[in-house]
């Protein structure tokens, strides 16, 4: 049974669902939107504790966004497991929540296992800058087909923009998100640390496009392993959620302690 609650971290209060039992395992949404479509992707996970935070400006949490950087943000997801008592845990961050992710890793290590990036950008940008589609829309949330109305990149062609009815995003916050990365040096975070990668992409994301994981193998070699998908934009983990989960299932597998000291090998697949 999912457990909610507000955990304050000093500059933030965020607000943290729990749910299953096993490995923690860390959900952090896209820039400016709720966990909820994180959260229920988890339960396809077996043997993982979900944990899913909102960053600050996102549904029940708070915190000041206007001079924030990307590391207040990952700070504060180091002050809720630090909270939890969790242990080390594996991050998953989609979209933007990925360089949160990254981030997290090469600020405090000691509370990463590994880093799982779906949709990962940062190196190739699209054509029109993140967020261009919000600047003029209004404080009140969104559901994720009015943000694709909008114009947001979210989608393969071959999706259906209500596979995104259960998205919540508030667009001014989703700009003020993004504008915490800008404030850093993409160097700061790019590499995730020393913890393990694995990046799941869509081949049809336009907002984070492939070449940003292929990018981050040639870069940092065996370390990242690279799963493209099919038929999936930027919000691959609701296109193609058994595939997503399949990819995830298999990498947090190689970290169990039954399965310590076996030989695996990171390299680059697709999924059907």
């Amino acid at each position: 049974m999912a457990q909610t609650e507000i955990i304050d971290v000093g500059a933030a209060s965020l607000e943290c669902t729990v749910s299953g039992s096993g490995d923690p395992l860390v959900v952090l949404a896209n820039a400016g939107c709720s966990t909820g479509y994180l959260q229920s992707f988890g339960e396809r996970i077996p043997g993982s504790q979900i944990i899913a935070i909102n960053m600050r400006g996102v549904g029940a949490s708070r915190g000041p966004l206007d001079k924030a950087t990307l590391h207040d943000l990952a700070s504060d997801v180091a002050g809720v497991l630090e909270a939890l008592q969790c242990g080390r845990a594996h991050i998953l961050g989609h979209a933007f929540g990925n360089r949160i992710a990254r981030c997290l890793a090469a600020d405090h290590p000691a509370l990463v296992r590994s880093v799982i990036l779906v949709a990962a950008g940062g190196l190739i940008g699209p054509p029109t800058p993140l967020g261009s589609m919000f600047r003029d829309a209004p404080p009140d949330k969104l559901m994720g087909p009015e943000c694709v109305a909008l114009g947001a990149r979210w989608l393969s062609p071959a999706s259906d923009p209500n596979i995104l009815a259960s998205v919540e995003c508030w667009p001014q916050v989703h700009v003020a998100h993004l504008a915490t990365s800008g404030r850093v040096q993409r160097e700061e975070w790019w590499t995730g640390g020393n913890a393990p990668l694995l990046v799941i992409q869509g081949l049809d994301d336009m907002a984070a496009p492939p070449g940003n994981g292929h990018a981050l193998r040639n870069q940092l070699g065996e370390r990242v392993q690279v799963v493209d998908i099919p038929r999936a934009g930027h919000f691959v983990v609701v296109e193609q959620p058994d595939s997503v989960a399949a990819a995830v299932t298999d990498f947090i597998g190689r970290y169990r302690p039954q399965e310590a000291g076996k030989d695996h090998h990171h390299a680059e697949g697709s999924l059907p």
